[in-house]
């Protein structure tokens, strides 16, 4: 089936989503299953309040040969681009209309998976950065909030086969987080698209 968009919410003037649904279809399950099986998983430990902890899911940075990202005190180089993942960031530009040279892709093995508040800002994203987040497996809340405030101000149920994208302005103005929500056993898999920028 062809993919489908729709405008999902403007959360504010500058900050825009956009949703399609159905990105590939009867394809989407064997792609689940591929990217659980054969990429090289990682948990790192961040250094909270002096201690050491790994972090709440397990993920992958992948991109082009130069595309270093930082975050968190973590420093990630890159693993060669997987043929499925390739294929999935070509279909991305596609409907978006963006390029993209990484992702870190992250899988959520259950519900008590998550991801702590924050926004997509950092110095190798450049000044206007379009995030493009494509979404396997099982349905998991994918919430928002103004920076410098504590209340959610939006939640998206993102579920199998959805593609998100987020227009400069969400991170310029809002943090974004996945919850825990130990109702769910299932996996979910994650993959943000970024746009690396060289020579910053």
């Amino acid at each position: 089936m062809d993919a489908k968009t729709t405008t999902t919410v403007e959360l504010d003037e500058d900050a825009r989503l956009w949703l399609w649904h159905g990105v590939f279809g009867q394809r989407a399950d064997a792609l689940l299953h591929s990217l659980a099986d054969e990429l090289p998983w990682q948990q790192p430990h961040l250094t909270l309040y002096g201690r050491e902890h790994p972090i709440r899911r397990l993920q992958c940075w992948m991109g082009d040969d130069h595309a270093q990202y930082r975050y968190s005190g973590l420093l990630l180089e890159p693993v060669p681009w997987h043929k499925a993942v390739s294929g999935i960031r070509d279909k991305v530009t596609a409907l978006c209309g963006h390029s993209f040279n990484a992702v870190l892709i992250n899988q959520y093995r259950d519900g008590n998976d998550r991801m702590g508040w924050h926004s997509d800002d950092e110095p190798e994203l450049g000044v206007q950065p379009w995030i493009a987040s494509y979404n396997l497996g099982a349905k998991r809340a994918f919430a928002f909030r103004r920076r410098g405030q504590t209340r959610t101000g939006h939640t998206l149920e993102l579920a199998h086969d959805q593609l998100l994208l987020m227009s400069p302005g969400v991170q310029h103005g809002w943090q974004h987080a996945v919850p825990v929500r130990q109702r769910i056993h299932d996996r979910r898999m994650n993959l943000p698209f970024r746009q690396i920028v060289e020579n910053r």
